[in-house]
């Protein structure tokens, strides 16, 4: 009897946990981002039409609730008669490999210069803290458009920007938490007991910064889809004929009284997506962070 109120108790408390740890997953920002995900990943297998199909007959068809819309294309088309939403789709993809890649690269660059210049002392980490000034003095958007210019965009280009653009405050914020941490009696022990400083930073450092720079790579995401579709738009960024959200709002920018549909919609999805990745940054900050973490 006595065994199976115990197994009673432990089943209640499983479910008690996992209902708790339900109530505490972001719902918001999963619903807004989900879109991104899975149209990124499998764009081109659900896409309702060719993304890439001309139909010069059925150009600037309004969406189906509208007037004169068609249900075969529910956001309507554009003006080569290419389906919006299929565009819409597969766009996605574009900005979640230019987000992720460009991001992930500013990372690595930047939290080993912050490890570094925040563990070293005298002349390297002064050189890479002067260095990271000069960069954060120069707004994110005007560097982007410099080296966009200088590599005369597309894809793998549009990343290698994103991570010069982005690598500066990952560098500033992580030689602050190393400069913390590398007076902690754990560090002096490791010292103590032979370690190299790169063992130290690969064994003790970075295992202790890995939450900081989990927040401010979901921060910097929205960021960068921003960056990216502004070049697109420009026309320093994705070219044709690949289809990008930014690309959809230069193409419509010209028939925006008459067709409003084609650039309302990639904005939309661009709104959405750098919502949720700042909504989910937010997250991850009141939840990493023990001083801010609700009991």
């Amino acid at each position: 009897m006595n065994q199976t109120k115990v197994i009673e108790l432990g089943s209640h408390l499983r479910a008690v946990n996992w209902w708790s740890m339900m109530r505490r997953l972001p719902i918001v920002p999963i619903i807004l981002l989900m879109p991104l995900i899975i149209f990124g990943i499998f764009g081109t297998l659900i896409t309702p039409h060719d993304p890439y199909h001309i139909e010069p007959s059925l150009k600037l068809t309004a969406p189906a609730w509208a007037g004169g819309g068609n249900w075969s294309f529910f956001l309507g088309t554009d003006q080569l008669g290419r389906d919006v939403l299929s565009r819409l789709i597969v766009g996605a993809r574009s900005s979640l490999i230019v987000s992720l890649c460009g991001v992930a690269l500013a990372g690595a660059i930047g939290v080993l210069l912050g490890m570094i210049g925040g563990y070293s002392e005298g002349v390297v980490g002064n050189l890479i803290m002067r260095i990271t000034d000069m960069q954060m003095a120069i707004p994110p958007i005007l560097l982007a458009l410099l080296f966009s210019a200088a590599l005369h965009g597309g894809l793998t280009n549009i990343i290698i920007v994103i991570a010069i653009t982005f690598w500066a405050p990952y560098t500033r914020v992580i030689r602050g938490e190393t400069l913390s941490l590398k007076q902690r009696d754990f560090i002096a022990l490791a010292r103590v007991a032979g370690c190299s400083p790169g063992r130290i930073l690969a064994r003790h450092i970075f295992p202790n910064i890995v939450s900081t720079i989990m927040v401010l790579v979901t921060l910097q995401l929205g960021s960068a889809i921003m960056i990216e579709s502004a070049l697109t738009f420009l026309g320093l960024g994705i070219q044709p004929p690949a289809s990008a959200w930014g690309l959809m709002i230069a193409d419509g920018r010209i028939y925006i009284s008459t067709a409003w549909w084609i650039p309302a919609f990639a904005g939309l999805a661009i709104m959405v997506t750098v919502l949720g990745a700042n909504l989910m940054g937010d997250w991850l900050r009141d939840t990493l962070d023990p001083k801010l973490r609700q009991i």
